[in-house]
């Protein structure tokens, strides 16, 4: 497929009017070509439009029909082959092997979806039937269903140009809980966007969906999003980014007549505990696993490990020692734009310039003036604990080491672990001698994080059912929801309550005979769905 720079508008294809945005390779600064025009608000009004007519449309769509059009999606994306790698290879700087992970990550939970939308759990069908001569009070005949809640604005991520972005994770959560989805592509990934949007947008045409089920649109500076979280017919808001972007979107969405949530991943620092008896085992190999997991793609994933804590002495000096040296032969790695490792520059020059905080390490130039240079801090326990600005992240490969007193034994561990900002993961190292200390911050850790991980390290999120991607404030902007996994199709829904019904007029979901076969709750009792899709108490 030939780029050429336009959006998709449902099934129309027009270039923007506005401000031209330029693809470029950020190791070299080098112009990839087309330019991409930005949308105007007549465009984004035009998108909204043709998603609120496809809504209800797609809302009623037999469940079946609904997963094979996200299994063809990921078929589509499939038949990209080598050109849809190429591209994000050249716009991300990220190396093959990393995207060709993640067409497959991509396509993957397009599949899970489709599966998740045929188990019809996500429906969350109950009924109650009438008892019309229950005494004092007879009861009507109550039934419930899950509603998708209308067309979504979805913001493409930097950091991941195919499974966080146009038909990423928020996306297929969307599509899946029948919403329609209108994409503001990210502008570090424009080819990109527009091959993966052909996909998306063939996939509609191929299942005879109405055509606004998909629409993208590209633009430059903020007004574009703004415009479309603002716009009436937008019901809910998917984002992956910097927490001044996600809060921003949240002001739009709040001062609207009728306000709508946003849900909006944005920062973590992700701590890791490494408890005494973990690093008495082994602190060379700790260290290992470490730096890999904090330099891995130049530091820019969700789930860095961005903050250590750890007892001072002897056994931590040895560990600080190992990943002081192996980050200083470390080279920088190309980050996504100039703008991201310019943030990154000016956030750990300002950790530097920190009274309390000291530097151990910093690593090697890259190749192109577009890398950035992993560095290690330290800072002691009673510093971090009254300077809250130490929480803040540094999106790249940059880590602080908070060292606790070990005079009181675990206490300062658990003072720090109290005093953590919402955090999308939280990860304990633990050995020999250290289970009752693991034992107290545990009941801490899962009041403050979305993931609890013990003996690993938290990069890389596994898709699939029991995943959650998301955490207290500032980690989202509701902890109650994950972005990864199918729970996240529950963003999208809203229950509705159907009194008394006729049973000619209730939606095909709510009929006696459950002609989709879907799990519900019947009179209190679960119903278990046998093959062929019949149930039986």
């Amino acid at each position: 497929m030939s780029l050429t720079g336009a959006m998709f508008l449902g099934s129309e294809r027009r270039t923007g009017q506005g401000p031209a945005l330029d693809p470029l390779d950020p190791r070299t600064g080098a112009s990839l070509g087309p330019a991409y025009g930005s949308a105007a608000a007549s465009d984004v009004a035009d998108a909204c439009l043709l998603a609120d007519r496809a809504a209800p449309a797609l809302r009623a769509t037999p469940p079946d029909r609904r997963a094979a059009f996200l299994e063809r999606v990921a078929d589509r994306i499939e038949e990209l082959g080598s050109a849809l790698v190429e591209r994000a290879v050249a716009e991300s700087g990220l190396p093959a092997g990393r995207i060709s992970g993640e067409v497959g990550r991509t396509t993957g939970q397009l599949r899970l979806f489709a599966a998740e939308v045929r188990d019809g759990g996500w429906a969350g069908v109950r009924i109650d039937r009438a008892l019309p001569d229950r005494s004092p009070q007879p009861r009507p005949d109550l039934r419930q269903r899950q509603l998708a809640v209308g067309p979504v604005a979805v913001f493409g991520a930097s950091n991941f140009p195919l499974a966080f972005s146009v038909a990423g994770g928020d996306t297929a959560a969307a599509l899946a809980a029948g919403c329609p989805v209108v994409v503001k592509g990210h502008n570090a990934h424009l080819g990109t966007s527009e091959l993966v949007g052909s996909a998306v947008a063939a996939a509609v045409r191929d299942s005879g969906l109405p055509e606004g089920t998909f629409s993208l649109l590209f633009g430059a500076g903020n007004e574009i999003g703004q415009a479309l979280v603002a716009d009436p017919r937008i019901q809910a808001v998917g984002f992956t980014g910097s927490r001044a972007g996600g809060t921003a979107l949240m002001r739009t969405a709040a001062a609207r007549p009728r306000p709508i949530p946003v849900y909006a991943e944005m920062s973590s620092v992700n701590p890791v505990f490494l408890l005494p008896g973990a690093l008495r085992d082994g602190p060379d190999r700790l260290a290992e696993g470490f730096t890999g997991s904090l330099t891995l793609g130049a530091g820019q994933f969700c789930t860095n490990p961005g903050l250590l804590v750890a007892v001072g002495g002897p056994d931590l000096d040895a560990f600080l020692a190992a990943a002081a040296a192996r980050l200083s032969a470390t080279a920088g790695q190309t980050m996504l734009t100039r703008g991201i490792r310019d943030a990154y520059e000016r956030s750990t020059g300002q950790l530097a310039g920190t009274e309390g905080v000291r530097e151990l390490a910093s690593g090697k130039p890259g190749e192109d003036g577009n890398a950035g240079t992993a560095r290690l801090f330290a800072v002691d326990a009673e510093v971090f604990l009254r300077r809250p600005e130490l929480q803040e992240e540094a999106f790249g490969a940059a880590a602080t080491v908070v060292v606790c007193d070990g005079r009181g034994g675990g206490e300062q561990l658990v003072q720090v672990a109290r005093a953590l900002h919402g955090q999308l993961t939280a990860t304990v190292r633990h050995g020999p001698g250290d289970r009752d200390t693991a034992a107290e911050l545990l009941p801490v850790l899962e009041t403050r994080a979305g993931r609890l991980l013990f003996d690993g390290w938290p990069t890389g999120v596994e898709v699939g059912h029991a995943m959650v991607h998301g955490g207290p404030y500032p980690a989202t902007s509701d902890g109650r929801t994950t972005s990864v996994g199918t729970l996240a199709v529950q963003r999208f829904l809203r229950p509705v309550c159907y009194q008394s019904v006729p049973a000619d007029l209730l939606p095909a979901a709510l009929a006696d005979d459950n002609p989709y076969g879907l799990p519900r709750r019947l009179d209190g009792v679960r119903e278990v769905v046998r093959d062929g899709g019949r149930p039986r108490e």
